[in-house]
């Protein structure tokens, strides 16, 4: 996924730099490519910058704090997934306390996210309203 908006790579630039701690935490193990897989950090997508995006398996983490939780967040977070999941984009949401935690055990489990089979076409084929058919979307 490389389409973005400039306001979006700017954003993602500076982003880079001011990374919170788990975020900081998380792609020191990331960055390692472990099972051969490149994750980028602070990544835009579209009019978005996502935390961690691995584009071999069309994977978003986000790291989520507990500011997540409050005022117009939810919503917002909500209409972002759902951008997201309409471009083949599978997200994942990692809450910021885990990765504190053990930061080396939350990489492990989204590399074996990344590693696992997507749904078979068949359930794609039941549930999509093209019966299954490429939307043209790279993930």
């Amino acid at each position: 996924m490389e389409d973005h908006t400039p306001q979006a790579l700017s954003a993602a630039r500076r982003l880079r730099r001011q990374m919170s701690l788990p975020e900081g935490l998380l792609w020191q193990q990331l960055r390692q490519r472990p099972m051969g897989l490149k994750f980028r950090s602070q990544h835009p997508v579209g009019p978005f910058v996502v935390d961690f995006y691995c584009a071999a398996a069309c994977l978003v983490i986000e790291v989520d704090g507990v500011a997540h939780d409050r005022g117009d967040r939810p919503e917002r977070d909500a209409r972002r997934e759902a951008w997201l999941s309409e471009r083949g984009l599978r997200l994942v949401r990692i809450a910021a306390r885990a990765v504190l935690r053990d930061p080396a055990a939350v990489a492990d489990s989204i590399v074996s996210l990344c590693l696992a089979p997507p749904p078979s076409a068949a359930g794609a084929a039941a549930t999509s309203p093209g019966g299954g058919v490429s939307s043209g979307v790279p993930c």
